[in-house]
């Protein structure tokens, strides 16, 4: 079949796909009709996929729970947060390495009716200081680490603050003690409507300071029922042969943070209706990333391109075919083309796969995998049918022609409800509807999108969104800095590193050492930049007197071209 008419044949046979029309904040969208409506319908209705299947539902170390345990553990903190005191809508942080307790408290939070907010776990004091500030968020979940970063804000901000694994002790009260307040072991009685808010992801944009993307459960659901129905889609337009085997259990590789889109919603979220198996690290380790997938016999692989190179690495080191892995996907950033090919020779048996999507989207948008990305390995993709919708918008606003380049702009219900506390940055980027993704690209006749640049500036690090704004104004707080300009350096391991070109101050002197060692205190260190440019002279302006950036950036460039 072609991909319309799969898609016609999954809408009009499958119910849990049947497609109707929703109002949603005054506008009309395309919806799944009969899929659940919250995080709570979610883990509720999927027992029978998961039952199906038994045996592990969620592995970490040494530890495994089965699906019930996992749902189990989930209704008891949920049922302790509302004994607590936690009302409908009231934000709850959570600021931790991937972890169980992670996924229970997004959970146990969401299905009691709370919003769950997630703290990138690499952010400095200062940088959880806004994101706590911005939420509102007063109980605040951590790990060890992470406690002793909030520790310093919790009187300022009046912060109940648990402690959870190695922040147990760290903290006044612990997750394990939290727990054991819900003692009932019902799902919470407390109303939860599909487009109630979910969650807030902290997502970099064009200021300095990120932004708070506001999901809803409706957004969350609406997109993971699209990835799970692209499998549907895949067995009517490239069916197996007549003598395959059935397919195995679908089980996922978290390699990823859970703070990120790309972790939460099309792994650990997908995986719960698909009757998945979910096996997470906590930090990346490649030669333990082999180890897991041939023990745990991991499916499924999504990570930022940077680890793919890795596991190939490594899988040859250990002499593994990872013969059980059938996707190898990318998130977060561009795969370079050049690794398509050498991915697909070295794990035949896996498709090969990449796509696109934003934490303003709940990550859904556009992707391909097999022979489509291998011919086209600098595309991201198609569009997932079958609710969203696609345009590329000129600087005037109006469609461009097909092979043309235009913002990538995108309609569906999993587009966010707003940016927290942001109502001028939300009417720039939500227009009827429409999501001003800020990505620049290209559509062929063939429906297949290549982004080619980004109108926003930011530097892609491995996956982490990184603003320019962001590290500027770091770099302001020093003294010795009279103006900066942070770019992105490209880097064959990560895609894109940081680099900056500093003004020093009249009479001043410092470092690039002394400034990277600033630089920690006060941003995160994989924002840090691998390069600075110092120099006297006025840093280039362009004609409307705002800073040069490209130019800058090709100066530095060739700087360093010559040094090697």
């Amino acid at each position: 079949m072609t991909l319309d008419e799969a898609v016609a044949r999954i809408t009009t046979t499958n119910p849990i796909f049947a497609v109707t029309t929703a109002d949603i904040r005054g506008q009309s969208y395309k919806v799944f009709a009969n899929i659940p409506a919250t995080t709570r319908e979610l883990l509720q209705q999927s027992a029978a996929a998961q039952n199906a299947h038994g045996g592990d539902y969620l592995v970490f170390h040494g530890e495994r729970w089965n699906y019930e345990e996992f749902c189990r553990d989930i209704r008891q903190m949920a049922n302790a947060l509302s004994r607590m005191g936690m009302v409908k809508g009231q934000p709850v942080a959570i600021a931790m390495r991937n972890c169980p307790e992670l996924l229970i408290l997004f959970m146990a939070i969401t299905a009691a009716g709370g919003v769950a907010v997630f703290l990138n776990s690499w952010w400095t004091t200062e940088e959880l200081d806004y994101a706590l500030r911005d939420s509102a968020a007063k109980l605040v979940f951590a790990d060890g680490e992470r406690v002793r970063r909030i520790a310093p804000l919790t009187e300022a901000l009046d912060l109940t603050l648990i402690g959870t694994r190695d922040g147990e002790d760290l903290a006044v009260r612990r997750f394990s003690q939290v727990k054991a307040l819900g003692y009932h072991l019902n799902w919470p009685s407390q109303d939860v409507e599909t487009d109630d808010d979910m969650a807030i992801m902290y997502s970099s944009g064009t200021t300095g300071h990120p932004k708070g993307v506001v999901l809803t459960h409706r957004g969350a659901m609406n997109a993971v029922f699209t990835w799970l129905m692209q499998g549907e889609i895949a067995i009517l337009t490239t069916p197996p042969p007549v003598d395959a085997p059935p397919a195995p259990r679908p089980s996922y590789l978290i390699v990823t943070p859970l703070f990120h889109v790309t972790a939460s919603h099309p792994m650990f979220l997908l995986s719960i209706p698909a009757g998945g198996k979910l096996t997470v690290m906590d930090k990346w380790n490649a030669d333990l990333a082999v180890e897991l997938i041939d023990r745990e016999q991991v499916t499924r692989f999504v990570g930022v391109p940077t680890q793919s190179a890795d596991l190939l690495s490594a899988a040859e080191r250990a002499g593994s075919s990872l013969k059980s892995l059938s996707f190898l996907g990318a998130g977060g950033a561009k795969r370079p083309a050049a690794q398509v090919e050498g991915l697909a020779r070295a794990f035949p048996q896996a498709q090969v796969a990449t796509g696109w999507g934003m934490t303003e989207t709940n990550a859904n948008g556009i992707g391909f995998a097999g022979p489509d990305y291998i011919a086209h390995p600098g595309a991201c993709g198609r569009l997932y049918p079958p609710i969203q919708e696609l345009r590329f918008l000129g600087d005037d606003g109006q469609d461009v022609a097909t092979g043309e380049v235009g913002e990538i702009t995108v309609r569906s219900p999993c587009n966010m409800r707003c940016y927290l506390n942001k109502p001028e940055a939300t009417a720039e980027a939500m227009q009827d509807g429409w999501l001003r993704t800020g990505d620049m690209g290209r559509i062929d006749a063939d429906g297949i999108v290549t982004i080619v640049d980004r109108k926003k500036n930011i530097i892609i690090r491995g996956g982490e969104n990184i603003a320019c704004l962001d590290v500027e104004g770091a770099l302001h707080r020093h003294v010795a800095v009279a103006e900066a300009c942070a770019f992105a350096i490209p880097d064959d391991r990560l895609g894109e590193v940081v680099g900056a070109a500093v003004m020093l101050a009249p009479g001043a002197a410092t470092t690039e050492a002394e400034l990277r060692a600033f630089l920690e205190a006060h941003i995160a260190r994989f924002k840090v930049p691998e390069r600075i440019w110092l120099q006297t002279a006025p840093l280039p302006r362009g004609t409307t007197d705002k800073l040069d950036r490209r130019g800058i950036r090709a100066t530095c460039l060739d700087l360093m071209k010559e040094k090697t």
